[in-house]
């Protein structure tokens, strides 16, 4: 299914979408590393408010200041918008018209603003969406995974312990998925992605979208792993790592097949390994079904030998 077309000629006029509005909140993405993303649109806002809400106000100052705007800037981030929403719901309700950035990309997505938009949308104040840049779509644009259905799922955690709960979750979800993730944690995050999921998971990374040294990968687990080694440049930078979604049962059944003929000279172990490398199964979902099988006669199935 394909996006709404726009409905006249008449939707696209300019003036109907840049003159800013008394008491109302704009919510304004910005460039994720490349200035020239900022949209026109968005650099007319945010010269027009009367002030900007900026997550760090000095990463945002010089974003303004390349672009020659110069409005008064406060501080929202995740240790005060709770306590701040309140009282910007009243100005806006007052008349002042206020613009919500963060440092990079569309406020709110992996960044704060969730909380004073919730204020603002149960005051019943007016807020539009001046949309641009945002890291989670451009990787999933240039991924090769199924975009039809995703799921994003913000950063994992930093303790392997957690991290591991939460990619064995992610695992099981059948739509693609997609998480941030930086650079000190990069490689821990791959190596338990590989542990976890296995090798032949379909997987995609992108680094630095939209700057000098933007790179992406598109394969399996085990190839992003080593990709991502072979150079110790990609290490650095931003990162935005994509996972296939879980095989279906069509997968599933092809690697139970492949299981069967596999124990028959195999350890459940061994047997389960290589048939999810073959079919591209879940290992773990696999075994299980290794230990089943084995475990109904006590010796390996389709075999009459113990």
């Amino acid at each position: 299914m394909t996006t709404p077309p726009l409905a006249d000629a008449a939707s696209l006029t300019e003036d109907s979408v840049s003159t800013v509005l008394p008491g109302a909140l704009y919510v304004v993405a910005t460039p994720i590393g490349n200035l020239g993303d900022l949209s026109p649109r968005a650099c007319r806002i945010l010269a027009q408010v009367d002030r900007i809400a900026a997550e760090d106000t000095r990463t945002s100052g010089m974003l303004l200041a390349h672009f020659g705007i110069q409005r008064p800037l406060l501080a929202l981030h995740e240790h005060n918008e709770d306590r701040i929403a309140a009282d910007l719901v009243r100005q806006l309700q007052g008349g002042t018209s206020l613009a919500l950035i963060c440092d990079a990309g569309t406020p709110l997505i992996s960044d704060p603003g969730f909380a004073l938009v919730r204020a603002v949308r149960a005051a019943g104040v007016p807020i539009y969406a001046v949309p641009g840049p945002c890291a989670a779509v451009a990787a999933l644009s240039v991924s090769g995974l199924p975009s039809d259905a995703f799921v994003f799922a913000g950063f994992l955690p930093p303790k392997q312990a957690a991290r591991r709960t939460r990619l064995e979750q992610l695992g099981r979800e059948p739509r693609t998925v997609i998480v941030y993730e930086s650079a000190h944690r990069i490689a821990e995050a791959l190596a338990d992605l590989l542990a976890v999921l296995g090798p032949q998971r379909p997987v995609a990374l992108s680094r630095e979208l939209s700057k000098r040294f933007e790179e992406s990968y598109s394969g399996t687990a085990a190839g992003l792993l080593s990709w991502q080694v072979a150079d110790a440049n990609r290490s650095r930078g931003e990162f935005v790592l994509l996972i296939g979604g879980a095989p279906q049962a069509a997968d599933l059944a092809e690697g139970e097949r492949v299981l069967r003929l596999l124990l028959r000279e195999l350890p459940p172990s061994a047997a389960a390994r290589l048939a999810a490398e073959i079919s591209g199964a879940p290992r773990k979902a696999l075994y299980a079904a290794a230990l089943r099988l084995t475990g109904e006669t006590g010796e390996n199935p389709d075999n009459g030998d113990p």
